[in-house]
This record gives C-alpha cells, sequence and structure tokens, in this order.
C-alpha cells in the first residue's frame, strides 16, 4: 500500500534539489530553457520528425495535493480530474488524431488523475511508477527514479521518425527537466546521453 509522505518540506525540497546537485547521474545533463521558442505549430513539426517526448501534466484536478490517507489504485481516496479536466483531456487527444499523430507509447503515472488524463486522450496507457508524484510517497520519487527518466528519454530522443507521450505531474517535470507547465500542457523535449535535455516547444492545447 502507498502511503502519503511524512517527510517534511525541507526533506521534499532536497529531493528535487537531487537534479540540480547533479544526484540524478551522468545519464543526463539538465539546463533549463530561458524562454518558449516554439509553440503549438512547431510541436507539430517537432512530433512529426519524431526522437522527441512531449511530457504533460496531467488535465485540470482542482487542488493542490491529494487527500490525507490516499491510496494509489482506489480514485476515490484521491484528487481527481474535474469536467473541465476530462473535457481538456479529450481535446489533447482530438488534436493528436485530427493530425493523424500516433505516439508510439503513451506512459502514465499510477495516479488516477494522470491516467484518466491518457485513457481520455489517446486509450490506456502504460503505468510506470517512475513518473509517479514526489509528494506520494518515498518510493515514488529520489534519484533512482529520475536516473530512470533520464535514461529512457534519452533512448526515446534516438528513435527518429516516432514519439513517446509521457502524463505525468508538475513535480516531476520540474525534478526532471526545471521547468513546468499547467494542466493539460506538455513540454516536447529531447536529450543525448551526458548532454543536455533541451525543451524544444511548450505544447498546450485549446478548445
Amino acid at each position: 500500500m502507498v502511503m502519503p509522505s511524512n517527510l517534511p518540506p525541507e526533506a521534499r525540497i532536497s529531493r528535487r534539489a537531487l537534479v540540480a546537485t547533479g544526484a540524478v547521474g551522468s545519464a543526463l545533463a539538465l539546463t533549463a530553457r530561458p524562454s518558449w521558442a516554439t509553440q503549438d505549430a512547431s510541436a507539430e513539426t517537432l512530433l512529426r520528425q519524431g526522437g522527441v517526448v512531449a511530457v504533460f501534466r496531467h488535465a485540470l484536478a482542482p487542488g493542490s495535493f491529494d487527500p490525507p490517507g490516499f491510496r494509489l489504485g482506489d480514485c476515490n481516496t484521491q484528487r481527481n480530474l474535474n469536467n473541465e479536466g476530462r473535457a481538456q483531456a479529450r481535446r489533447i487527444g482530438e488534436w493528436f488524431r485530427e493530425r493523424e499523430l500516433r505516439p508510439a507509447r503513451v506512459l502514465s503515472s499510477p495516479w488516477c488523475r494522470c491516467t484518466d488524463s491518457a485513457t481520455l486522450a489517446f486509450g490506456v496507457p502504460q503505468v510506470w511508477a517512475a513518473l509517479g508524484s514526489p509528494h506520494g510517497a518515498p518510493e515514488t520519487t529520489g534519484a533512482r527514479h529520475l536516473r530512470e527518466l533520464g535514461n529512457a528519454l534519452v533512448d526515446a530522443s534516438a528513435r527518429s521518425g516516432q514519439f513517446e507521450v509521457w502524463f505525468t505531474h508538475m513535480f516531476v517535470q520540474s525534478d526532471l527537466l526545471r521547468d513546468s507547465t499547467g494542466s493539460g500542457e506538455a513540454l516536447v523535449v529531447r536529450a543525448e546521453r551526458n548532454a543536455a535535455a533541451q525543451v524544444l516547444a511548450r505544447f498546450s492545447v485549446t478548445a
């Protein structure tokens, strides 16, 4: 059973600092982009070219954290998508289908607001614990999962002509890429081993 983290705020901050201090290891060097160079049109071009990952924050789920005593696998105990969030997730899928953009893989955090976002957009995703919220439990954060995410990003970036879609949380975006998005938005990213991860576009689907 996964229970909420009892770590104090300073401990959680130190986990997020793992990236900045190099604890993620040599698999991926991370840098922040000072500004957004491209938007939706260029995001489409990048996805068609492949060798990128669209790292989405889950669609709108009002609130900040999960209720005390929440349980993974029991959506009734978690913070979930509202009607606007469900509509937002469907629009994401429609945008991809209208452009005949088909991800090679759709991966999701085990939290219901992420799996629901992915399912409404693309169908049932592959659940991946490494994408789980750092504020959920110690086993869903830390250097090991950041290394795992970094290595997977490098591998996906090497596959020309295809792209992946990941659904995760704001804190995971921040830990991995040193930046984050609003609900239902994505960072289109690419990385080479032992080189800086590049945030190539910010991607937002509007009505």
